[in-house]
């Protein structure tokens, strides 16, 4: 019995080692950072708080690096303890090489008119909003279940060019899924905004706390509310190709500290 246990127990304490993400220290990237003590300890960057979780020894800082920071520049976190001086750290970091994608898509969303362009100005307060919110939450384990089977494509950072006109870079994964496929929430959270979006077609946003936010965009159909709580692998939606798409797919994005990080860095493997 005691044979067959130990080994049991190893895979255990292995899947608990691989529950945080890896040290990616690139642009679009998660900085893990150590930090000693017995008091939860407040980290930003800027002026924006960074996720914390604890550990066996301290806690441990699981920072989003804007895809946008050159590599030259540093990269800077602050960090508060109780009854400790502030102390600021900086996070050595590498280049990412992420490719050209060329997508031909309707005119519309390419050259929208003057009318387009309104709604799209106060449909990004909305999102901005949402994808930044900071809701205090205990978390233990920021490994992300996938939300959707299918092909994950390494898109995100890409450099997007959509009929011959260069776009912003890719802030997410696109998996590939037949319309109606459903989605499932990838970890406990809140609904904090759903809509049906000019770019991004019908949306859902899962507030996880602590600035962990999952983005999920161009369903055909959404099965959540504003402000629903939500269980791990519980329904929010059906794959379409609502927005601006080329195809049936699911575009799904994560955000750590307000800024997008590659959501591969987040899933469980």
């Amino acid at each position: 019995m005691a044979d067959r246990l130990v080994p049991a127990l190893l895979l255990a304490f292995a899947s608990l080692a691989q529950a945080a993400p890896q040290h990616s220290p690139w642009p679009g990237g998660v900085a893990i950072v150590a930090i000693d003590g017995a008091s939860r300890p407040d980290v930003r960057v800027g002026d924006r708080p960074a996720l914390v979780v604890r550990e066996a020894d301290g806690w441990q800082a699981i920072v989003g690096i804007p895809l946008e920071h050159e590599v030259e520049s540093p990269f800077e976190i602050t960090i508060r303890r109780a009854g400790r001086p502030g102390e600021s750290r900086t996070v050595t970091l590498q280049a990412a090489d992420y490719r050209v994608q060329r997508l031909n898509v309707d005119r519309k969303y390419v050259d929208p008119g003057q009318e387009a362009l309104d709604r799209i100005f106060r449909e990004r307060d909305i999102i901005d909003a949402a994808l930044a919110n900071w809701r205090e939450q205990r978390i233990e384990d920021v490994s992300l279940a996938v939300p959707v089977p299918g092909t994950r494509s390494s898109s995100f950072g890409s450099q997007r060019i959509f009929n011959d006109q260069p776009r912003s870079p890719h802030k997410g994964m696109d998996i590939a899924a037949a319309a109606g496929t459903p989605i499932s929430a990838p970890m406990t959270g809140v609904v904090s905004t759903t809509g049906d979006f000019y770019f991004n077609g019908n949306t859902v946003i899962v507030d996880h706390g602590q600035g962990l936010i999952t983005l999920f965009c161009h369903l055909s159909e959404i099965d959540v509310e504003e402000g629903q709580a939500v269980a791990a692998g519980e329904l929010l939606g059906k794959v379409g190709a609502t927005g601006r798409v080329t195809g049936p797919h699911l575009h799904f994005a994560t955000y750590l500290n307000g800024t997008a990080v590659d959501p591969a860095l987040l899933l469980a493997p």
